[in-house]
């Protein structure tokens, strides 16, 4: 995963009113940190910004920014965003060596058709919509794609049925589910309403039993 530079101010003036003047002017306010690094205020273009994180890496696109003479490679964290119009008002930027394992999250995508599911009627229902993985920065996948052809009503697609990239693992243990195939909501509704109907039908054969046997 190539990385995308980018320019960031440095000595930008901290204070509620500069970061509107800032934000005015169609720049993110920020802050490069880690590896001991002491804090760095930044500002960036928010539409390059927004364009680099728009990729398939998302936020897991490492970012190359400059800082006049310094350079630093790093990944946008910690993303603050408007209420409303879910803008980025303020993002982190972790400091990350390429040599080292770092965690991340990975969104997961379903492939294939579940025909046996079709066919009977029921839902194929994803459990995991991203996957927390440890790999160096450059190995982070974009995407972690699970095929669902083969699953069945009754099912489950597990972590240990899924082949991750070379350099990459997760925390996760084997039998977390990532999809199920579950069978119809309205079978099941009707097999509840079924056994529901077998209890109340037998109920009242047991009193009957029991009125015949007082009265003998």
């Amino acid at each position: 995963m190539p990385e995308i530079t980018l320019v960031a101010e440095t000595g930008r003036p901290l204070g509620s009113s500069s970061t509107r003047r800032l934000r005015h002017e169609g720049k993110i306010p920020g802050v490069i940190y880690g590896h001991g690094t002491e804090p760095v205020p930044v500002a960036v273009e928010g539409r390059e910004l927004r364009i680099a994180l728009s990729g398939e890496s998302g936020s897991n696109q490492l970012l190359e920014l400059k800082t006049g003479n310094q350079t630093f490679l790093t990944l946008a964290r910690d993303m603050q965003r408007h209420p409303v119009r879910n803008t980025v008002t303020h993002v982190d930027f972790l400091i990350v060596r390429r040599d080292e394992i770092i965690s991340a999250e990975v969104p997961v995508t379903l492939t294939g058709e579940a025909l046996e599911v079709q066919h009977g009627d029921g839902l194929v229902e994803q459990q995991l919509f991203a996957l927390p993985v440890n790999a160096k920065p450059a190995d982070i996948p974009a995407v972690i794609e699970v095929d669902i052809t083969d699953l069945i009503i009754g099912g489950a697609i597990r972590i240990a049925d899924v082949t991750l990239p070379a350099g990459v693992t997760t925390d996760l243990e084997d039998d977390v589910s990532i999809v199920m195939g579950q069978a119809s909501r309205v079978v099941a509704v009707e097999g509840e309403e079924e056994e529901g109907a077998e209890g109340a039908v037998a109920a009242p054969v047991e009193g009957a039993a029991e009125s015949t046997d007082s009265e003998g």
